[in-house]
C-alpha cells in the first residue's frame, strides 16, 4: 500500500510539471501574438487552455482520491495538498496567458498596445517567459535554489505594473483614446498577477522541502 501511495505522489509531481510545460508555452505564444498583433496565435493560446484546465481536474480529482483512501499525514498530507495549490496556480498562470491573448483578439485588426508603451509590454513579456521557465524548471528539479530567482522576477514584474500607471499619468491629456487605457491596465495586470501565481508556487515548494511556513506569514 505504501509503494502504491508513493507512486501516486510522484505522478502527481509528474502531473505538475507538465502543467508547467503548458503554461510556459501558453505565456510564449501569448507574447507573440501580443508583438505581432497575430490573431491566429492568440486563438491557438485561447483554445490550448482548455488542456491545461482539463489537466487541473485530473490532478485535483486525484488528490482528493488520495486524502479520502490513503488518510495521508505530515509530510504526506502537506505534498498532497500542496499539489492541490499548486495546480490551482498554474491554471491560473493558464488563465493570465489566454487573457493577453483574448486582448490581441478583441482588438484586432488594431494593436493591443499603443507605440508608447511598446518597450514596457515587450519588457513584461520576457520577465513572464523567464518566471514561467523558472517555474517549470523548479518543478521538474524541485530545491530552493531557483526561489529566489522567482522572487526576484516577480519583483520585475511588478516594477513594471508601476511603470504603466506612471506612464499613463505623464501621457497629454486626449493622447490615449480610453480603449488604450483600458487595454494597458488589463494587460499589465495580467502579467503582474501571472508573477504572483509563480510566486505562490515556489512557497509551496520551499515549504514542502522544508517545511517552514514562518517566512510568508511574517509578510502578511
Amino acid at each position: 500500500m505504501r509503494e502504491v501511495f508513493r507512486n501516486e505522489l510522484d505522478d502527481l509531481a509528474t502531473q505538475l510539471v507538465e502543467m508547467s510545460v503548458k503554461v510556459h508555452a501558453a505565456m510564449r505564444l501569448a507574447n507573440q501574438s501580443l508583438r505581432s498583433n497575430d490573431l491566429e496565435l492568440a486563438e491557438e493560446v485561447i483554445e490550448a487552455d482548455a488542456v491545461i484546465d482539463h489537466m487541473q481536474y485530473a490532478l485535483d480529482q486525484q488528490a482528493a482520491e488520495m486524502l479520502a483512501l490513503q488518510a495521508p499525514v505530515a509530510a504526506d498530507l502537506r505534498a498532497v495538498i500542496g499539489s492541490l495549490r499548486m495546480s490551482a496556480s498554474l491554471e491560473r498562470m493558464g488563465d493570465l496567458a489566454r487573457h493577453i491573448a483574448q486582448q490581441v483578439r478583441i482588438r484586432y485588426p488594431e494593436s493591443a498596445i499603443p507605440d508608447h508603451f511598446a518597450d514596457t509590454f515587450t519588457r513584461m513579456g520576457e520577465s513572464g517567459e523567464k518566471i514561467a521557465e523558472a517555474t517549470e524548471n523548479l518543478l521538474s528539479n524541485p530545491g530552493l535554489t531557483a526561489v529566489p530567482t522567482i522572487n526576484a522576477i516577480d519583483e520585475e514584474l511588478d516594477e513594471l505594473h508601476l511603470s504603466i500607471f506612471a506612464k499613463l499619468a505623464e501621457a497629454p491629456a486626449g493622447s490615449l483614446a480610453p480603449r488604450h487605457i483600458a487595454d494597458v491596465t488589463l494587460l499589465s495586470r495580467y502579467y503582474e498577477r501571472f508573477g504572483d501565481h509563480a510566486v505562490s508556487v515556489s512557497q509551496k515548494v520551499e515549504y514542502l522541502l522544508t517545511g517552514n511556513w514562518e517566512p510568508y506569514l511574517s509578510k502578511k
